[in-house]
């Protein structure tokens, strides 16, 4: 079910969330809403819920106007941050509480609930309690009852924000094999780009209330619309007065073409390693290589090198107004 977004507009006294936001979600696809904390993203996930109403615009889901519709008729699952589970019902019971209050019969509630359990991997843990569960199990339970009433759109706000890195991780790779088994329009929430550019077919990134750029990963990665985008979207340094990727640029020990400087640092972090060039006129760049790139060069710090930019590299000029940018590396989470 695709969902079009129309010159939405949100406010909260004087502090402005969105500001005339249009966006359109293609059907069966998922699509992550990413930014910054502030940005306005949760206010839409919420608008296209029902659980806010937008000041101005229009919501359609599915080719019907939403915009006044109360939550419970517009056919959404929502899935919270901190799983927001009735702590003194099963698992097995939580999963089947949308099913229960809209009094389906209790043989299809059985296995509905039975399939569900058996998607998210659950299956042996129906009759424990959500507090007997990890994080992880627990955000698996809060998608399945989100699924059980088979939602024709599937909204997660920052659905692993709270969960320490290896079960996101894990869970990230768990959420994608889902949505290709079961095909429901989702959208998500989240402020990390890694998670973002893994998991989704399509990402609308939002700062100030406002939509910086939409596109799929690769387009965002590659092909930055303006500055802000390039450096939320991974790691940036600066040459001269052009942003560019650590590992879209080269170095080289030979008198050859390129920007001359010298290297002030190096530090491996696994299994890459990043170099810290001072230039000439005392700008410092950062340059990612991998190991075998480092070996081969065959420099320390101190030694003096030339820095280029590797062909056909999408840069972007960095504005006359923005604060001077020495290095930028966006932390992984």
């Amino acid at each position: 079910m695709s969902i079009e977004i129309s010159h939405v507009g949100k406010r909260f006294a004087d502090f402005v969330a969105l500001d005339d936001v249009s966006v359109s979600i293609p059907a069966g696809r998922l699509t992550a809403l990413l930014g910054p904390s502030g940005g306005g993203k949760s206010t839409l996930l919420r608008i296209i819920a029902g659980l806010e109403r937008a000041d101005t615009g229009r919501v359609e889901i599915d080719g019907v106007d939403a915009t006044a519709l109360p939550p419970q008729q517009r056919n959404v699952g929502f899935v919270f941050q901190h799983y927001a589970a009735f702590k003194h019902l099963s698992v097995r019971r939580n999963v089947a509480f949308g099913l229960e209050i809209r009094k389906r019969p209790t043989e299809e509630i059985r296995r509905r609930v039975d399939e569900l359990l058996a998607l998210v991997h659950l299956e042996q843990f129906g009759d424990r309690l959500p507090t007997q569960l990890s994080g992880g199990q627990r955000q698996r339970m809060a998608l399945a009852r989100a699924l059980a009433v088979e939602p024709t759109v599937l909204l997660l706000d920052e659905p692993f924000g709270a969960l320490d890195a290896k079960v996101r991780k894990e869970l990230r790779d768990w959420l994608r094999r889902l949505h290709d088994e079961v095909h429901v329009t989702t959208v998500f929430v989240t402020h990390d780009q890694e998670e973002a550019l893994e998991v989704a077919d399509e990402i609308v990134v939002i700062n100030e209330g406002r939509v910086e750029q939409i596109g799929s990963p690769d387009d965002l990665y590659d092909r930055p619309a303006n500055e802000f985008v390039m450096r939320f979207l991974g790691p940036v340094t600066q040459l001269g007065d052009q942003l560019v990727r650590p590992h879209d640029l080269r170095l080289a020990v030979d008198p050859a073409d390129g920007v001359p400087g010298r290297v002030s640092r190096i530090t491996r972090i696994g299994f890459e390693i990043r170099v810290e060039v001072t230039t000439a006129d005392g700008q410092s760049v950062t340059v990612t290589l991998t190991r075998n790139e480092f070996l081969a060069l065959n420099i320390e710090t101190g030694t003096d090198v030339r820095l280029r930019i590797a062909p056909d590299t999408p840069t972007t000029q960095l504005s006359t107004h923005a604060p001077t940018l020495r290095t930028a590396l966006t932390p992984t989470h």
